[in-house]
């Protein structure tokens, strides 16, 4: 089949979860056979190449604001591919879906990810989040396929919209990275220091973590990394760096043989998320066999289950402040959670299976297309 890839910033991946899919979806349907186009937004993705890894790359412009971004590269991108004879497209991010009816118009079939429920997160403005809110009853009506990443996105589809939705979540690469010569370079021992990895962005709730490391009774001599950055997030990023001490290192994105080093390292990983559905990142802190401590909302309880620990997010530090401290003073209980932790995404979490998932609604798509142009 061609199957093309629509709504994220592009591959290689160097954001978030979306392209995190983009990539490792892309590269197992190649290998399997398939041609796949990924669309990429020209100002975010500085790889040269027309190719990466087998994935074929379109670069097209957009309006890089934090509102219209998303949407114009998706616009464009549909535009695009209305001539490619794409035989299905996957259109990632709720928000998206307006353009929905474009891509039914223009004879796309699409399927779309809409992850969790975007309208939550707090960087949005009023409008942002009526907008967001709306996209889900748009995806609902004009999606020829929805594709849910966690059981409790699919369940608060079927309940609020009466919508079937397949579940399909994230998978987790973890190639061996044997050595910690990135550790030195932040002045890091590998198991001696906190690790947290993510959009500094106020719905992942960094802050979290930052104050809770600041309230330790005793850090036992561990040090807290911090991993990412966030675009139009100045003054939140601000905010945590001026509560932090010289424990605390701020790397900025780190990707590739540097990313696998640090997570593959620390003594735990927290995800302090508080929106969104499956997290690539704790699906892959937990593969490398971390001992993973994470905000308990309902996704992030799914992907755990008994091989990690929660804290009452709503709460934030006071909450998460007295479980690091116990697991601190606990590192036999933090070395058994880590070999559950490993165990568990080997088991239910591949991106094999994630193919086999998208490759049948994608057969369904081409089906369906062939059979509406006889």
């Amino acid at each position: 089949m061609k199957i093309g890839i629509l709504g994220t910033r592009g591959v290689p991946a160097s954001y978030s979860g979306f392209e995190t899919l983009a990539e490792q979806l892309g590269v197992e349907l190649v290998r399997r056979g398939h041609e796949v186009i990924v669309y990429c937004r020209r100002h975010h993705i500085t790889y040269s190449d027309p190719v990466y890894r087998g994935i074929k790359l379109v670069k097209l412009p957009t309006i890089a604001s934090k509102h219209l971004d998303t949407i114009v590269h998706t616009f464009l991108s549909l535009v695009h591919a209305s001539a490619q004879r794409f035989d299905a497209i996957l259109i990632c991010g709720v928000g998206n879906s307006c353009l929905l009816p474009l891509a039914r118009l223009l004879g796309l079939a699409a399927a779309i990810n809409v992850d969790g429920s975007d309208y939550r997160r707090r960087k949005w403005g009023r409008f942002a989040r009526w907008f967001l809110k709306a996209s889900e009853g748009w995806a609902v009506r004009f999606a020829d396929e929805i594709i849910s990443d966690s059981r409790v996105v699919q369940d608060y589809y079927r309940t609020t919209y009466g919508r079937a939705t397949p579940y399909i979540p994230y998978g987790a690469e973890l190639p061996a990275e044997k050595g910690t010569d990135v550790l030195a370079r932040y002045g890091l021992e590998p198991r001696r220091y906190l690790l947290i990895v993510g959009r500094l962005v106020p719905e992942n709730c960094i802050h979290h973590l930052t104050e809770a490391f600041q309230r330790l009774k005793d850090r036992r001599g561990m040090k807290l990394v911090v991993v990412g950055d966030a675009p139009y997030a100045e003054d939140y990023i601000a905010s945590l760096k001026r509560i932090a001490d010289p424990d605390v290192i701020f790397t900025g994105y780190v990707f590739g043989r540097g990313y696998r080093q640090l997570a593959a390292n620390p003594y735990l990983t927290v995800l302090a998320s508080e929106v969104g559905g499956t997290h690539p990142v704790l699906l892959e802190a937990m593969g490398f066999g971390n001992c993973v401590v994470v905000n308990n909302t309902p996704t992030n309880l799914e992907v755990i289950g008994d091989a990690g620990f929660s804290y009452d997010g709503a709460r934030g530090a006071e909450a998460l402040a007295p479980v690091l401290d116990s697991l601190l003073a606990a590192p036999e209980t933090v070395a058994e959670k880590r070999r559950l932790a490993a165990k568990r995404v080997h088991a239910l979490y591949s991106w094999q299976a994630v193919a086999d998932g998208y490759l049948e609604v994608f057969s369904a798509l081409a089906g369906r297309r062939q059979t509406a142009r006889r």
